[in-house]
């Protein structure tokens, strides 16, 4: 597909599954040969590409508020509105920003660096819209590394407090710009192994139902059963006992997967997390490898050819890194 074509996402409702996969193949191959020269966060936008296509086909950008954070995570998010043809100037003087900039378009609804904010912000845009009597979804899509940052983690005590209708989505990683450390981090892979409990609580509840005369009953009260469960299903359920209701872990480059779990979450009334698990530099073998972030690095393309990890991606050149973050 020609990227620098696309005007806005509106075009991704009425694509199917395929050619979603074959757009993934397209935007990874153009993010690799355009950060090469211009350098740019290339592992973490690799990562993102299926995450960020099913988020533009499930909302109405700018209408719904998509909130990037980490900022440099939205290269992906750019081409998909329009703004393909102005990556040979990505990161230089009056080019295109290597962040959300809203001077740049409407879809960038705020703009964020290094990191941490955009809990807060969805926080402020869901009592706005509230207060004004608007519709709309706010998602904040913040990474791992960002989470365990003081704002965010204010933030997530004001969401679970007022208990607005808006969505997280945790793009987990397992990186920022090195490997993460902590309590939460620690937490957070307990819980990217823990398997997924709510289908488990669903069906317990469609069980308890199916009893003739009582079941109605007894699933109406069972709620405290139901969460006794979650403690043994998931360690440390952190979020739930905020008050934000937790979905996953989802695999982030599972169309399918991405695309029911954001679906029921838009049907969640209040606060829910989407906790989505992606692989920095997916696709391309020297990103995939690395334990640092060095995305950033201006690659020099060399002539020897080698594949990309997907075999049924085109081939794409080697690049050999010349300058680090």
């Amino acid at each position: 597909m020609d990227l620098a074509s696309i005007k806005n996402p509106e075009f991704l409702k009425t694509m199917s599954i395929d050619e979603m996969k074959a757009l993934a193949s397209d935007i990874r191959r153009f993010l690799i040969e355009k950060l090469s020269v211009t350098g740019g966060h290339l592992a973490p936008n690799l990562g993102v590409v299926e995450l960020t296509l099913v988020l533009h086909r499930l909302f109405d950008s700018p209408k719904d508020k998509l909130i990037w954070d980490v900022g440099h995570q939205s290269y992906v998010h750019k081409i998909l509105t329009g703004r393909a043809g102005q990556f040979d100037r990505l990161r230089q003087y009056k080019g295109l920003s290597g962040f959300p900039k809203r001077s740049e378009s409407e879809h960038d609804v705020w703009e964020t660096g290094h990191s941490s904010t955009s809990l807060s912000a969805a926080m402020g845009m869901a009592i706005a819209r509230d207060l004004k009597g608007e519709d709309g979804d706010i998602v904040a899509i913040i990474g791992d590394g960002a989470l365990t940052g003081g704002m965010a983690l204010e933030a997530l005590n004001h969401i679970g407090h007022e208990k607005k209708d808006l969505i997280i989505i945790l793009n987990d990683n397992k990186m920022s710009i090195a490997p993460n450390v902590g309590a939460l981090h620690n937490m957070l892979g307990r819980l990217r192994t823990a398997g997924k409990y709510q289908r488990v609580k669903e069906d317990i509840e469609y069980l308890m139902k199916k009893i003739p005369a009582f079941g109605g009953r007894i699933a109406a009260t069972a709620e405290r059963l139901k969460d006794a469960f979650k403690y043994l299903l998931v360690s440390g359920i952190f979020f739930e006992e905020l008050g934000i209701k937790y979905l996953g872990p989802v695999d982030g480059h599972n169309f399918e997967d991405l695309i029911a779990h954001v679906n029921y979450a838009k049907k969640t009334k209040g606060p829910v997390l989407v906790h989505v698990l992606t692989q920095k530099g997916k696709g391309y073998r020297p990103a995939e490898a690395t334990t640092s972030e060095r995305g950033t690095a201006r690659d020099r393309i060399k002539s020897n050819p080698a594949r990309l990890s997907n075999p049924s991606m085109p081939r794409l050149l080697t690049a050999k890194s010349s300058a680090t973050r």
